[in-house]
């Protein structure tokens, strides 16, 4: 554990780190050579991370013959004191398990990997800085909050940079971290986008890679560093054991959608949540049997999904929504309602053959959408999102 009153050996002796430093292949990349290799890192990632992180929330079933994730990247997951991770589960259940717990899959996932291949820092080819940020719930809200994340982030660089040789070499730029909250890599109290927008990625991990469940098209502060876009974490049970083939299975509700839903949305600072998207649906689709639309909790709402054709994914305060990820595993077609949203791993999962995406401001015509496709190739969609290879991605 890397711990600043017990300097590890690399650090004891100054000529001892130079020359684990410079081992022949290990070196610092020129920007123009960086942005190469991260292309590479990219597309290894997605293959790893689907692997680590997915497979075992599959049914046996679906698994194959070979399922241990054979990735090609190796990744090295610091052990950091608990105050930066273990700690903050050990200390609330919720850590691990609520929508933003992709920090601690990501770790866990990774050690799991580490501690079967008996991975060494050294041979590592990228590092994970493990720190969970959205453990902290507000006793007002139970939601996290993410006052104390930039600083608690700046003390794990500092100690990462301080105890091992790693950081120092490359800059962070072989360095990994997890942003699985609403406006990712800004790390940022939630708040409104624009908030989250002007204090941007803080500088010491503009160079590192992050993986972010915050994603959009285009050019956006939040994500003005190398990244790549991870799945919202859903516990492994949602899938369960035994489901019937979507188009076999019998599903009474047409379309459903249980979340916070505003009558009337609260104007902060000339910002609406989900810019009203949710409003309209209550409004325009409240009183029609076809849809299932509910705005109380309900502990049980995946046995809904599991009962519905379609399955409402529109934008909160962001873009994504865990519904994507528990209506793919449900058997449920998502109807992806949030503009310039850019969707998980694109290389190696065809989004446009499992799901529907319906423009915001198209919303008053969703019902004539999904009668349309209820018509013609509702079928098509149910059977490819049922496709073994794609639920393994």
């Amino acid at each position: 554990m890397l711990d600043r009153t017990k300097p590890s050996p690399a650090m004891r002796d100054p000529k001892v780190k130079t020359a684990r430093a410079h081992k022949p292949r290990h070196f610092p990349l020129p920007d123009r050579l960086r942005k190469r290799h991260f292309y590479r890192w990219r597309w290894l990632l997605w293959l790893a991370l689907s692997a680590y992180l997915f497979l075992p929330a599959l049914p046996p079933s679906l698994r194959g013959p070979s399922s241990e994730p054979r990735p090609g990247v190796r990744i090295y997951a610091y052990d950091l004191p608990p105050r930066f991770n273990r700690g903050w589960a050990a200390a609330d259940a919720r850590c691990a398990r609520h929508l933003f717990a992709a920090e601690v899959a990501v770790h866990e996932a990774l050690l799991l990997r580490q501690r079967r291949a008996g991975l060494r820092p050294e041979e590592a080819d990228l590092f994970l800085v493990p720190v969970y940020v959205c453990c902290n719930f507000s006793t007002l809200t139970g939601l996290p909050s993410l006052a104390h994340a930039r600083a608690l982030l700046a003390d794990a660089v500092d100690l990462v940079r301080a105890e091992m040789p790693f950081w120092n070499r490359s800059a962070g730029a072989d360095h990994v971290f997890v942003a699985s909250h609403d406006f990712g890599a800004c790390f940022h109290p939630m708040v409104t986008e624009d908030v989250a927008m002007a204090a941007g990625i803080p500088e010491f991990l503009k160079r590192s890679i992050l993986l972010q469940t915050f994603g959009v098209q285009g050019r956006h502060p939040c994500q003005d560093a190398e990244h790549v876009v991870l799945p919202p974490y859903v516990p492994p049970e949602v899938a369960p054991r035994e489901l019937p083939e979507p188009e076999k299975a019998h599903r009474d509700i047409f379309a459903f959608f249980r979340g916070k839903m505003e009558v009337h949305p609260k104007n902060i600072s000339g910002h609406f949540y989900s810019r009203k998207v949710r409003t309209e649906l209550l409004r325009l689709y409240g009183r029609n049997r076809k849809f299932h639309l509910k705005r109380k909790r309900y502990d049980g709402y995946r046995s809904e999904m599991a009962r519905s054709l379609f399955c409402l994914c529109p934008l909160g305060w962001a873009p994504w929504s865990p519904r994507l990820v528990e209506s793919v595993l449900l058997g449920c077609i998502p109807v992806i309602i949030a503009d310039n949203i850019r969707l998980p791993f694109p290389g190696v999962l065809r989004w446009p053959d499992i799901s529907l995406q319906v423009a915001e401001r198209d919303v008053a015509g969703l019902e004539a959408v999904l009668d349309h496709v209820a018509a013609t190739n509702m079928t098509t969609i149910q059977k490819n999102l049922w496709d073994p290879m794609k639920r393994k991605a």
